[in-house]
């Protein structure tokens, strides 16, 4: 494809922090000539080329600036440097709210941004059974939109979007708040449009929708643009920088890239004993206890046995604990299990449902317990919880350490079926002439 349709040079978004409100309103007023902000380059020197009828993804870590380039593609914010060009029309779909009036009904909403593109009425008119088909909302089109629930909200949103007929179709994570069968819809939709030759530049932290529907993909990191290439190649790359552990591979695609990473690498063999460094732990995780053991360390491996906080669906991956005992234990149990986002627990098991021996572990001891398995949850964010437990007495069940919440684990998939968990299914079908 030669038709660039949207051309980004040399981007640089920056913006001034001031410690106090009065030193911004000295600077206002002209009543200060010292620099009394702090600068903070949100995007810096970023350029790229989309051409026409490319689906192109943007990821990188929160901060990295992804939301900002389409903000300035869309006109909705001022690049302090560099130019955006754009050669068609645009409809984004950027965050929930944007564009529409809380205090309008649905139906209202729909011509008000109509109108915002250039739509007349009559034209308005002509696309709005589609519009309302899509969305599928009901009665609740008559409704003001500030009595919506975020996946009605998306719903309607998307079905706007999608269904003026834009060159240029621009999406910022909105349709993580849809559920699994819009977000189908909605897929099948940028395919369709695909298919009649349109652009979609898309913001997703869904890795698995990243590698499944994007030509190419664009990986940023602290405001500056890490690498472009294939959606594959941008994942792995993404996953290494996630935990920081990458600098080398990065500095073959880009010089600069020291400045962008962490230069810590890991050295597994070595370097044992500070796996949940290298994880992207949750502030905010709960543990409690009585204190008789504690868990020291942890970590998520792939099945290269690197440290991640992403796992392919369908891949082996293993989760390791070590545990310093307190006090002398009889047979202590070892535990973990996941949750979605709503807190549900999905799955999990212990050493016991295991069959798996602990015996006595001696107070000072370290035990080091691991749980290698498949992934088989579909694509999505998950959290993990671990814990050291046992029995004692009179068969009174107590825990010596739990953490809950621990962290992040994001699973990619390339194939999503319906509900949690993939069975892994093979389907043979045949056909032949009809025996009379």
């Amino acid at each position: 494809m030669s038709d660039k349709i949207i051309a980004v040079e040399h981007l640089s978004k920056m913006y001034k922090l001031y410690d106090k409100p009065m030193d911004r309103l000295k600077e206002s007023l002209g009543l200060s000539r010292k620099k009394n902000y702090k600068e903070h380059y949100a995007l810096q020197d970023v350029s790229f080329q989309v051409s026409k009828g490319e689906t192109v993804g943007i990821i990188g870590t929160n901060g990295s600036g992804k939301s900002t380039i389409l903000k300035i593609i869309t006109g909705v914010l001022n690049p302090t440097d560099g130019s955006v060009s754009v050669n068609g029309r645009i409809s984004a779909l950027l965050e929930l709210g944007a564009g529409f009036n809380m205090e309008y009904s649905g139906l209202e909403n729909v011509y008000l941004n109509g109108t915002m593109i250039g739509f007349s009425r009559e034209e308005i008119d002509g696309k709005l059974d589609d519009i309302l088909n899509f969305a599928d909302i009901g009665e609740f089109i008559h409704q003001p939109v500030k009595t919506y629930s975020s996946g009605m909200f998306v719903r309607l949103a998307f079905a706007v979007a999608i269904n003026i007929e834009p060159e240029i179709l621009i999406v910022d994570e909105a349709l993580s708040v849809g559920d699994v069968f819009f977000q189908a819809k909605c897929y099948r939709k940028f395919e369709e449009f695909k298919k009649m030759g349109r652009t979609i530049l898309f913001v997703s932290h869904d890795l698995g929708s990243i590698s499944k529907y994007c030509d190419r993909v664009i990986l940023l990191n602290k405001g500056k643009k890490v690498a472009e290439g294939r959606p594959k190649e941008m994942v792995d790359l993404y996953k290494k920088i996630l935990v920081g552990q990458d600098v080398s591979v990065i500095e073959e695609i880009e010089e600069e890239a020291d400045k962008i990473l962490d230069e810590r690498q890991l050295d597994y063999e070595h370097d044992s004993e500070i796996w949940k460094k290298y994880m992207l732990i949750n502030p905010e995780l709960q543990s409690y206890g009585d204190g008789r053991a504690e868990i020291v360390d942890f970590g998520i491996f792939d099945e290269e046995g690197k440290i991640t906080n992403t796992v392919y669906k369908m891949q082996n991956f293993t989760l390791r604990m070590k545990i310093k005992f307190n006090k002398k234990i009889i047979n202590p149990i070892f535990a973990f299990s996941l949750k979605d986002l709503k807190g549900t627990e999905l799955t999990g098991t212990n050493t016991v449902i295991e069959k798996t021996e602990t015996g006595t572990v001696l107070e000072g001891e370290v035990a080091d317990i691991s749980f290698t398995q498949k992934m088989r949850l579909q694509g999505g964010q998950y959290l993990l919880q671990l814990g050291c437990t046992g029995f004692e007495g009179n068969d009174d069940f107590v825990v010596y350490h739990r953490l809950y919440d621990i962290c992040c684990i994001q699973v990619i998939a390339d194939k999503t079926t319906v509900g949690y968990f993939d069975m892994d299914t093979r389907v043979n079908y045949a056909k032949g002439a009809v025996h009379e």
